[in-house]
C-alpha cells in the first residue's frame, strides 16, 4: 500500500499527532457533552475555523497574539487541523492513510480535474 518511506512515516506521524490532539482535547473536556447533535456541532466547528481564516485574511493577516511565532492566519488554519483531527481519532478513522491514497488519487486526475474553474 505504502509506496515511499515518506508516506509511511506521514502516516505514522499523523496517526501519533491525531492520538495527542484527540486524548489532550478529552482531557479539557470537549467531549462530555456529546448527544444527537454533536457531530454536527463538532463539523461546524471545523467550518468555523476556515471563516476564521478567511477573515484573517480579509483584514489583513498579522501575528498570531497566542502564538507570536507564527501567523494568524497558520494559527487559524492549525485550529481547523486540530479540530479535524480530534474528530478523525474520536471516530477511529486514519486521516493520515486517507490523505496519502486521496493525493495519490488527485495526481492521477487531469489537469483543472477536467475543467473545474477552483
Amino acid at each position: 500500500m505504502l509506496n515511499s518511506k515518506f508516506e509511511k512515516y506521514f502516516i505514522d506521524s499523523c496517526q501519533e499527532m491525531q492520538e495527542a490532539i484527540h486524548n489532550n482535547a478529552v482531557e479539557k473536556g470537549f467531549w462530555e457533552n456529546s448527544g444527537k447533535e454533536f457531530d454536527g456541532v463538532k463539523i461546524a466547528l471545523m467550518h468555523s475555523e476556515l471563516s476564521e481564516a478567511l477573515e484573517v485574511m480579509r483584514n489583513g493577516d498579522k501575528k498570531s497574539e497566542k502564538v507570536p511565532q507564527i501567523s494568524h492566519l497558520e494559527e487559524e488554519l492549525a485550529d481547523t487541523v486540530i479540530r479535524i483531527m480530534d474528530f478523525a481519532e474520536a471516530r477511529g478513522l486514519n486521516l493520515g492513510v486517507a490523505i496519502v491514497l486521496k493525493h495519490r488519487f488527485n495526481c492521477n486526475r487531469p489537469y483543472m480535474h477536467g475543467g473545474k474553474k477552483f
